[in-house]
C-alpha cells in the first residue's frame, strides 16, 4: 500500500484503516502495527462490540511508543450487517472511502461447548459478517487499498468432504451465502453430518470465508490490480490466543499475537502488489493451493454435537 497522502476525486486524504474484533489478540496485535507503520496524519480504527473495552484498548494502543497514526476506538458489532454498511457509508462520506480493511472478528467456541447450539453465534460473526463486510467495504475501498480476511489454513476445500465442494469451488458470493445458510439448517436439523459437514464449525466457516473472498476477488481481479489494489484472506499461522489454545495439542509452534500479526501487516504493505496473492489464501507470504488439505480427525474426538 502506497505510503503518504492520497488524493481521491480531488478531495486530499489520509489513510484510513478499519480493523473488526481489534479489542483483544490478533485483532488489537493488527490495530497496534498498522498505528506504528501508518503516518502522523493517518486514522486507525480499532472496532469491536463493547464499547468499554473498545475504548480501553484504543486508549491504550494510541499512547505505545510506537504508535504513530492517530487510533479511534468504534463500536461495531459485526453481527449487525447494517451497522456494517453504515459504517461503510460514512468513512465514504467523511473521507472518500478506506484504505485498510481487516475482517478479524471471531467467536470463541470451546470443545466442551454443543457445536449445534453454538452455530448461530459463530456463523453469524464468522460468514455472515464477513460477506457483510465484503459486500460493504469492497465498494469504498480506494485505489490502492487492502481488504483482508482473517481465515485459516483449513479454509482450503480439501478439508471438506467431497460431496461439497462443488458448493464452494467457483461459486459467486451469493452462492457462498447460500451454501453457508444450508449448512446453518443443517447443523440444526441435525442433518449436516449425513450430508457430509464436519461436526467441527471452524471448518466449513474457514472454507466459507475463503471462498467468499475468492468470489469477490473474481469480480474485480482486473480492475483492482491495475491500481495496485489487494484482496485476500489471510492465515496467520496458530496463534497462541484463549479462543485457539483449547483446540490443538502441540502449541510448540504457537506465535504470540504480535508475532503472528507481523506477517500480515507485511502483506498490507507490500509494493507493489503480488498478482500471484490476489483473491488467495495467503500464509507468511505464499499462496496456500485451493484445493489442499484433508478432512481434520484430531478435533472430532474432542467434540460434542
Amino acid at each position: 500500500m502506497a505510503r503518504g497522502v492520497l488524493n481521491v476525486a480531488g478531495m486530499t486524504a489520509s489513510r484510513i484503516a478499519l480493523v473488526t474484533g481489534a479489542n483483544q489478540g490478533l485483532g488489537r496485535a493488527l490495530a497496534e502495527g498498522l498505528a506504528a507503520r501508518m503516518n502522523e496524519d493517518d486514522l486507525v480504527l480499532l472496532t469491536g462490540r463493547n464499547r468499554q473495552r473498545v475504548g480501553a484498548a484504543a486508549h491504550e494502543v494510541g499512547r505505545l511508543p510506537g504508535t504513530r497514526a492517530h487510533v479511534e476506538g468504534r463500536v461495531l458489532d459485526v453481527t449487525d450487517t447494517d451497522a456494517i454498511a453504515r459504517l461503510a457509508g460514512e468513512l465514504q462520506a467523511r473521507h472518500g472511502g478506506v484504505d485498510v480493511v481487516v475482517s478479524n472478528a471471531v467467536a470463541r467456541l470451546l470443545p466442551e461447548e454443543s457445536q449445534a447450539e453454538r452455530a448461530d453465534e459463530f456463523i453469524d460473526v464468522s460468514n455472515t459478517a464477513t460477506h457483510a463486510v465484503l459486500r460493504a467495504f469492497g465498494p469504498v475501498l480506494r485505489p490502492g487499498g487492502r481488504l483482508l480476511v482473517v481465515a485459516s489454513s483449513l479454509g482450503t476445500l480439501g478439508h471438506l468432504d467431497t460431496r461439497l465442494h462443488h458448493l464452494f469451488d467457483g461459486a459467486s458470493l451469493d452462492q457462498v451465502e447460500y451454501a453457508v445458510e444450508s449448512w446453518r439448517s443443517a447443523v440444526h436439523s441435525r442433518t449436516a453430518q449425513e450430508a457430509g459437514w464436519p461436526l467441527w464449525l471452524n471448518v466449513p466457516s474457514k472454507v466459507a470465508q475463503v471462498a467468499a473472498v475468492r468470489a469477490v476477488a473474481a469480480e474485480r481481479r482486473a480492475r483492482d490490480l491495475a491500481d495496485g489494489t489487494l484482496i485476500a484472506a489471510v492465515c496467520p499461522g496458530m496463534v497462541d490466543t484463549a479462543t485457539s489454545r483449547p483446540w490443538f495439542s502441540d502449541h510448540s509452534r504457537a506465535q504470540t499475537p504480535a508475532r503472528a500479526a507481523e506477517a500480515v501487516l507485511d502483506l498490507v504493505f507490500a509494493e507493489p502488489v503480488d498478482p500471484a496473492l490476489y483473491g488467495e489464501l495467503v500464509r507468511f507470504g505464499k499462496v496456500l493451493p485451493w484445493r489442499d488439505g484433508t478432512p481434520p480427525v484430531e478435533q472430532d474426538r474432542m467434540l460434542i454435537p
